[in-house]
């Protein structure tokens, strides 16, 4: 890996890799591994040759699994989406791993220094050389400062933002070809939310601002820990926090009933207390981004990829709950519309809502059971397959962005509880929150505790 300038030789070291250069090399990695996906979809369009799907959807996951970076990130979301992706493309596309090669630590060292300063080495009593944890964006260091605190430090990889702004155009070429496959939905305002979300992820001054956020809306739940972030310590690429210990949930997944109950029941109010109380949701509850800790209280680690929605929205996701469980389909058009959808016919809005009582199916039953029952395989796959054929015969949809990063957050935490096996009142869970929802009280919260966190 090159090394990158030195701090003294331009005034930010990533500006100054972030050139025409960069993107050129990030385009033609991309180019070539996927010309020959687009080559076999052009033949299938164009003159009717009927390839073979899973070929194609393994050559995605090639061309996008090799990046290690942006666009790998963005291709996990996908394939957690129902009916974003064809079921062929999300099965490959879920086997991504987000472990990129590690930073060596002679890079990581000069990194370090343009970072915090060529003296950077005597902030801290111990700083581990290899990387705890390596991601698509960057990777974690352990460390300790002189007064004993144990430290995580997440350093970003070098050219991530000309590697953003490649990979996006890449994202939407994939786009493109989707849509000429498949015209069930119109992916344009996913790239859209995926594109800010994305460009906000490398912005770790950002990050640190989430997670003061998160401290604050989850002060009062007592098995939910977020780290605290060390300003003195931290860069716009730079992140460090307090080090939480914590296991991976896989290893839990075999413990007795009651204790994979009680992650569920910490999961669920982890991302759901912050949306219905403030209207913020946490948009990749990827399991690399929480770890479990020995009292089985939960870890937030990841706070990148946030979004705050308006109390109208917020108030358009229980509208429709009210909907589905009296039949309301006026309630329902309104809420639809809340959320941005629009030319809403009925035969669209019955389509809409066989994926609605899907995803609310097991709050709408005050009594114990499983978040899926009588089906087999992934969360919601059958169902997003009826959903996406039904919408190729209605004409299509183009889902509103803000619509991306909820249903993300129901489909991905519906994946973990399906997981744990959990058998839970989720009826009683999700009722317990929107008792008391007031659409000014929440704008209100959530004013004061944007303010507080620094991010308005």
């Amino acid at each position: 890996m090159p090394d990158l300038p030195r701090a003294s030789d331009v005034s930010d070291p990533l500006d100054a890799a972030d050139t025409l250069g960069g993107r050129v090399k990030r385009y033609a990695r991309v180019a070539t591994a996927g010309g020959g996906l687009a080559a076999r979809l052009a033949g299938e369009k164009v003159f009717g040759i009927r390839g073979d799907n899973s070929r194609m959807a393994s050559d995605l996951r090639v061309a996008l699994g090799g990046l290690k970076g942006p666009l790998m990130k963005v291709a996990q979301i996908l394939s957690t989406i129902p009916d974003v992706l064809p079921p062929g493309y999300a099965e490959e596309l879920s086997q991504l791993q987000s472990n990129a090669p590690q930073m060596g630590w002679p890079f990581v060292r000069r990194r370090m220094a343009a970072e915090l300063g060529p003296d950077w080495q005597s902030r801290f009593a111990h700083f581990d050389h290899d990387a705890a944890a390596a991601a698509s964006l960057g990777q974690v260091h352990r460390a300790r400062t002189p007064d004993g605190r144990d430290l995580a430090c997440k350093l970003q990889y070098p050219d991530m933002a000309s590697a953003v702004e490649a990979d996006l155009k890449q994202l939407k070429l994939i786009f493109s070809l989707y849509r000429s496959y498949d015209t069930a939905l119109d992916p344009s305002n996913a790239h859209a939310e995926l594109s800010e979300r994305l460009r906000e992820e490398v912005d770790y001054t950002r990050e640190a601002a989430n997670m003061r956020l998160y401290r604050l809306m989850l002060e009062k739940e007592t098995e939910i820990h977020v780290p605290e972030p060390d300003t003195a310590l931290s860069t716009r690429r730079l992140l460090t926090m307090d080090w939480l210990d914590g296991e991976p949930l896989v290893r839990f997944v075999e413990q007795h009933q009651e204790a994979r109950n009680r992650l569920a029941h910490t999961m669920f109010r982890a991302w759901y207390v912050p949306f219905y109380d403030y209207g913020v949701i946490h948009g990749d509850p990827h399991p690399g981004n929480y770890t479990v800790r020995a009292d089985l209280g939960v870890n937030l680690l990841d706070f990148g990829c946030i979004r705050v929605f308006p109390a109208s929205f917020v108030g358009g996701v229980i509208d429709l709950y009210n909907a589905l469980q009296n039949d309301d389909p006026d309630l329902a058009v309104s809420a639809y519309e809340s959320w941005g959808f629009s030319n809403l016919s009925r035969d669209l809005i019955d389509v809409l809502n066989l994926w609605a009582r899907f995803v609310y199916g097991p709050l709408l039953e005050d009594r114990k059971r499983l978040i899926q029952e009588g089906e087999g395989g992934g969360y919601g796959r059958s169902v997003a397959e009826k959903v996406h054929a039904e919408l190729r015969r209605v004409g299509g949809v183009a889902p509103p962005r803000e619509f991306v990063l909820v249903d993300r957050a129901a489909v991905g935490l519906g994946s973990v509880f399906l997981r744990l096996k959990a058998e839970i009142n989720w009826y009683q869970l999700f009722h317990d929150l929107i008792r008391d929802f007031d659409r000014d009280a929440m704008r209100n919260r959530q004013a004061r505790a944007l303010a507080q966190a620094g991010l308005v």
